[in-house]
């Protein structure tokens, strides 16, 4: 609340969207980390080591390749046509359907990835604080969304650049402090606690079974989608890298951020090694849903300080997220479907924060609905959902980006949609199709093809 106070005094309806684009770089690269991780990051992919070992960093090091594309593709795009929403290239390439289609589609894949996020993240804060006092799980989601909120309304983007630093060093201080703990409890050096862990089997990164949905290849490959349009493609994430002063300065953010990104993903792997070999040294029963481990050891069989640390490492990964799609989906609405800031059209204050009270609202209701049919670990989840609603992005800018033709733009919702509905359908069976091969992320990438292959279909011939 500080912040938001101090970084929205003398703001304008320009500084909630583009921060004036004045933020400094190194601040944007650092609240990236944490934008990027979330509480899906912080729960589940130490869970998911029990199952998969440390073949999703995998994925993390394809991002690498999808980063580069971003800062010597994308950025430079974006700031050329000096965009306020980045779906706005799709009408200056394409015309009104093809850029409704995108805008419409990040829409859909935002307020579905946020709502799987604060629903993981709400679920602990339950468990650990708000069971105690019989409060409903809606007033818990009901009390997490109004706080983004309060704090986002006024400065927007301009405040997130600054809290999600602060939110990233909470997230990233309580793994190392976890970490530390665990070594203290099992009365280990460092030397030996690595050694552990190398000898226990959790550390295998590398997957070559072709059929597996770990495959090196498969997971690589779709680490370099999954970051151009999770990050490249979003407005969530290129809002940010939008207020920076200049695309150097972006392009440097970008560069320090994919480093430090790689090295935090690899320290949440390690802590999910270090869960499971406590839990099995001190004979503690695995639970059911990998995504549990985590809050069950920090909130039941650690020290509290480790219960503390992990409440604060929580809410500050799912704030960080949160905030800034609710401030992108705000953005989103108000450009893209408003025409806010557009040929001469004023942004409305009041306009403005009516959208954002309404995408709040929206957020809290998907929620309530995701609890009800939740069945799966929350990242397979997030990364499945995306690879249907973010394939069509990936084809149009693909498209817009490596061929010269125009489209029937009336026919590119219809493609828009259809290609997702075909992924589905491939991938439920693709086992009794291709001689047994499984879909993993890379489902994405076949989404973006059909795409591609649709509007290439579409294309107007003069």
């Amino acid at each position: 609340m500080g912040i938001s106070w101090l970084t929205s005094r003398q703001n304008d309806n320009l500084t909630f969207f583009t921060a004036n684009r004045q933020s400094p770089w190194y601040l944007v690269a650092f609240g990236m980390i944490g934008a990027s991780l979330s509480g899906v990051t912080f729960i589940s992919v130490p869970g998911e080591v029990g199952n998969t070992a440390f073949a999703y960093f995998q994925v993390v090091l394809g991002y690498l390749v999808g980063y580069f594309v971003i800062a010597t593709v994308l950025l430079p795009l974006y700031y050329r046509l000096n965009l306020i929403s980045i779906y706005t290239y799709l009408e200056q390439r394409f015309g009104k359907y093809s850029y409704k289609s995108g805008a419409f589609f990040f829409l859909l894949s935002r307020i579905v990835g946020s709502s799987f996020r604060l629903f993981l993240v709400a679920g602990v804060l339950q468990l650990a604080i708000f069971d105690a006092y019989g409060w409903p799980f809606s007033v818990t989601v009901a009390i997490t969304i109004a706080l983004i909120w309060l704090y986002t309304f006024r400065g927007g983007i301009k405040t997130i650049v600054w809290t999600d630093t602060l939110q990233t060093l909470f997230m990233i201080s309580a793994v190392a402090i976890s970490i530390y703990l665990i070594k203290d409890a099992l009365d280990m050096s460092w030397l030996q606690l690595t050694e552990k862990v190398s000898a226990s089997g959790y550390s295998e990164i590398f997957v070559w079974d072709w059929q597996s949905g770990q495959n090196f290849f498969k997971q690589f490959i779709s680490g370099a989608f999954i970051a151009i349009v999770m990050t490249g493609l979003d407005q969530d994430m290129m809002q940010k890298n939008l207020t920076c002063r200049s695309l150097k300065d972006a392009q440097k953010n970008m560069f320090w951020f994919c480093i430090v990104l790689v090295i935090v993903n690899f320290m949440f792997l390690s802590m999910g090694a270090l869960l499971y070999i406590y839990a099995g040294e001190m004979n503690i029963a695995i639970p059911t849903r990998t995504d549990d481990l985590y809050p069950l050891l920090a909130l039941d069989h650690f020290p509290l300080i480790a219960g503390v640390v992990f409440l604060l490492g929580i809410i500050a990964a799912a704030y960080s997220s949160a905030d800034s799609a609710l401030t992108a989906l705000t953005t989103s609405f108000c450009v893209d479907f408003l025409g806010l800031g557009q040929n001469d059209k004023p942004i409305s204050k009041k306009i403005r924060i009516r959208v954002h009270l309404a995408f709040s609202v929206i957020l809290f209701l998907v929620i309530i609905a995701f609890k009800a049919i939740n069945d799966q670990s929350v990242i397979t989840a997030v990364f499945k959902a995306a690879g249907y609603t973010y394939g069509p992005i990936l084809g149009l800018f693909t498209f817009g980006l490596i061929t010269k033709y125009q489209l029937k733009d009336k026919w590119v919702p219809l493609i828009a949609v259809l290609a997702p509905i075909l992924s589905y359908i491939i991938n439920e069976n693709s086992e009794a199709w291709f001689y047994g091969y499984k879909f993993g992320f890379e489902i994405l990438v076949v989404n973006g093809l059909l795409t591609f292959f649709g509007l290439f279909l579409i294309k107007n011939s003069k």
